[in-house]
């Protein structure tokens, strides 16, 4: 008779094990990657709206940047402590602060640099300004003023111009030293080359008072002996060249005179003080004879 198969028993079950350190190390890193892959994605999400929100409307995002730049500006420690000026002279002190628009207190990122220097260079005395604002709070102004060249007379006022003829005072002239004196409409303008000319000749500018426009095209020279010499239009340099040869060889300017005409080219007209002109003879006067 044929024997029954035995059942075979089941396998024991094993004990648990205890999971190995490299397992836990495995796990936990799995849950991290997954934790940082989220937050990526999140981080992601926020960059993303913020490039579009900016791509929106990147004018009210820039105005932010500004105010916020501003306020840092307005903040302690960022204002004006000191305006330091460089290369005043003759200009008026009370000008310059008042060009420059601000004063120590200030916000020093609330001063315009550039609008400073227009507004310094507008000043008739300024020909150069250069402005600079320091986060130290410094407000440094380097300017270079135009040079007096000459003093300008018209209908009984004076000013001192430069040498383009502009303007640069009208009070305190006798600050500014010895100038050439120029007189009459147009004069400011046209007197640069004439005041070189003379310069050229010592012996005749230390005679000249002054150079005077007439009908703004030609100049006369004013001696200080009161004589005027009447140049010709737009022949001065061979007047004025002339005019030191007779000088220098009969002492013309030293002698009592009135006018020296030099308007014609072929001839030279004198006229002497009235004083200085000789004598009439004297006329005879009929006398009666006593036995008439």
């Amino acid at each position: 008779m044929a024997r029954e198969p035995r059942p075979r028993l089941a396998a024991a079950s094993r004990a648990p094990q205890r999971p190995s350190r490299l397992g836990l190390w495995l796990k936990r890193r799995r849950s991290w990657l997954r934790g940082a892959g989220l937050a990526t994605l999140a981080l992601g999400g926020v960059a993303a709206l913020a490039l579009g929100v900016l791509a929106l409307d990147p004018a009210a995002r820039l105005r932010d940047a500004a105010n916020h730049l501003a306020a840092l500006g307005r903040g302690p420690g960022l204002r004006i402590q000191e305006i330091r000026i460089e290369g005043r002279e003759f200009t008026p002190r009370e000008a310059l602060l008042a060009a420059i628009g601000t004063l120590p207190g200030d916000a020093v990122l609330d001063f315009d640099p550039h609008a400073a220097r227009q507004r310094l260079e507008e000043i008739a005395w300024v020909d150069e300004a250069h402005v600079e604002r320091r986060l130290d709070g410094t407000v440094l102004v380097r300017i270079k003023e135009r040079r007096a060249f000459a003093i300008w007379q018209r209908d009984g006022r004076f000013a001192v111009i430069d040498r383009e003829g502009r303007v640069m005072a009208t009070e305190r002239l006798d600050a500014f030293g010895p100038l050439p004196l120029v007189v009459g409409q147009g004069a400011e303008r046209e007197a640069a080359a004439m005041v070189d000319l003379l310069r050229t000749v010592p012996d005749i500018a230390e005679r000249v008072q002054a150079i005077v426009r007439v009908s703004e095209r030609r100049w006369n020279l004013r001696l200080v002996n009161g004589a005027d010499v009447m140049l010709p239009e737009g022949h001065e340099p061979a007047a004025v060249a002339r005019l030191a040869e007779l000088h220098a060889r009969d002492k013309l300017l030293d002698r009592p005179l009135a006018a020296v005409d030099m308007r014609l080219p072929d001839r030279l007209v004198v006229r002497l003080q009235a004083s200085a002109a000789p004598a009439p003879a004297p006329t005879a006067t009929p006398t009666r004879n006593p036995r008439g």
